[in-house]
């Protein structure tokens, strides 16, 4: 009889394949679109916003990967929940740097308000995140606490989605990152909401992944002045 690791085994090998060129690809990407352009620049903030990106999920796969091959000789719980922690923040960082991208290049439909309650939001999230009722260290935040601190992030998330599709119909450019944005909300918000219950909806977090990889792959369509 096949042990019931051994029927794990080709999931572990997909999903640790999956997070391996996840991460290269946003780490890579990060690199070589800082490396191409100069300070300051569109380009040069989607290297930024990459490095961010990929730093902080790193804090949170990389102590899944080894979780998974380690053969349960440590108990990875509260680094795990640590990592998430920290991915969360470093999430936020991201649609913040991506907002400041879309405040500059359609600055035409952006006022100051938006740019204020969009730092607001983050700001809120990030203090909702660093509160120790999400018991991150535990293995299992709180459903409660789990949507509220997604509150603010989804409000974040739909104001620069709004922003980059308004502005690409009226100025051009990034027509299809609005859409990236969506996606990967849309394949998060199940997670947050059911994966206790169903934990095969966890798999939603493949596309999102990709959704978010696709996000920086259109920072190398910029120039890199």
């Amino acid at each position: 009889m096949m042990r019931p690791n051994a029927k794990r085994k080709p999931i572990r090998l997909i999903e640790t394949g999956f997070d391996s060129i996840y991460l290269g690809t946003v780490l890579i990407s990060a690199v070589l679109l800082y490396v191409s352009s100069d300070a300051g620049s569109e380009r040069w903030r989607f290297g930024l916003m990459a490095l961010i990106l990929g730093v902080g999920d790193a804090f949170h796969l990389i102590p899944r990967i080894c979780a998974m091959w380690d053969g349960k000789t440590s108990d990875p719980t509260a680094l795990r929940g640590i990592g998430k922690m920290i991915a969360s923040i470093t999430m936020t960082a991201f649609y913040v740097v991506l907002w400041g991208i879309g405040a500059n290049r359609y600055a035409d439909i952006v006022t100051v308000q938006m740019t204020a309650a969009v730092h607001t939001l983050a700001v809120l999230r990030i203090a909702l995140c660093l509160l120790p009722q999400n018991r991150w260290t535990s293995g299992e935040s709180p459903l409660k606490w789990a949507v509220l601190r997604n509150v603010p992030f989804f409000a974040l998330g739909m104001s620069v989605m709004a922003l980059f599709a308004a502005g690409s119909r009226i100025s051009g450019g990034f027509p299809f990152l609005w859409l990236a944005v969506l996606v990967s909300f849309a394949c998060y918000l199940p997670v947050v909401l059911f994966s206790r219950r169903n934990p095969k909806v966890g798999m939603l977090m493949l596309p999102k992944s990709c959704a978010y990889a696709a996000i920086v792959l259109m920072g190398f369509s910029l120039p890199g002045a």
